[in-house]
């Protein structure tokens, strides 16, 4: 499970650490909040995470846009037809007015659904936080994605890793580009074969019950730390954007 980074993200100590990955495959629809997306490029098709925050917004990173984006919910394994997916075209993608691609700041964007998904026991909402539950290092989340296992090795079945939050001077002292820690967080264990990878991106990092971050960016080899969007300091721009393109769907 793995992500892009801007720059070539090399640094000193702990960051070349030369261990990746090292997670689990979790119980079928037993995450009912991912979402998959094929995002179609110029040339090629990439893949993405995502999670579901309305039954008609998913929410994943601002560097997954795409000419066209697919969504997929209450999928387990994306190369089978399970009868509890639904497949849904993204009507707008909209990223944050200030998302910067060189950098990876304010990488999050929200993508309206053509039409809203029906909630089932495979398919559901996940929270998001406020702005009074925060993030602590030495706190242990998940991510969840159908990001490759390791250098090599692709899964079409949902992964999940455990991530430690890790203090901001740590990626601070890792990158190139500039990490913020109001907008980002800064999480796993370079002591640890834990990771997420490329194919990750835009899926949450889960914390108790709440989505307070989303796969961002790392080293192009996986190792920890890595660099994740802090859901909690955008609370406003989703709230108020979803209600504005709510207001534009037709009756």
């Amino acid at each position: 499970m793995r992500n892009n980074s801007p720059g070539n993200g090399e640094g000193t100590g702990f960051c070349d650490q030369r261990k990746i990955i090292g997670g689990h495959e979790v119980e079928p629809h037993s995450r009912p909040y991912m979402a998959f997306l094929q995002v179609k490029k110029p040339g090629y098709t990439a893949r993405c995470g995502g999670f579901l925050v309305r039954e008609d917004f998913v929410l994943t990173a601002a560097h997954c846009q795409g000419c066209t984006i697919t969504v997929t919910l209450g999928a387990h394994n994306i190369k089978k037809k399970e009868g509890t997916q639904q497949v849904i075209k993204v009507k707008e993608a909209i990223p944050h007015p200030n998302y910067d691609p060189d950098t990876k700041a304010n990488d999050i964007m929200l993508l309206q659904l053509e039409k809203e998904v029906k909630l089932t026991a495979a398919v559901s909402v996940l929270r998001l936080p406020n702005r009074r539950v925060m993030v602590k290092p030495g706190m242990v989340c998940r991510v969840v994605g159908w990001g490759r296992l390791d250098l090599s090795t692709s899964t079409n079945k949902l992964h999940e890793v455990e991530l430690e939050i890790q203090k901001d001077e740590l990626c601070i002292s890792c990158y190139e580009s500039p990490y913020n820690r109001t907008t980002q967080i800064c999480v796993g264990d370079p002591e640890k074969n834990q990771s997420t990878f490329l194919g990750d991106s835009g899926g949450p990092l889960v914390c108790g019950k709440l989505a307070q971050g989303i796969v961002s960016y790392g080293k192009k080899n996986g190792k920890p730390p890595r660099v994740e969007t802090r859901i909690s300091s955008f609370l406003p721009w989703i709230k108020r954007t979803m209600r504005r393109f709510q207001l534009q769907r037709p009756d």
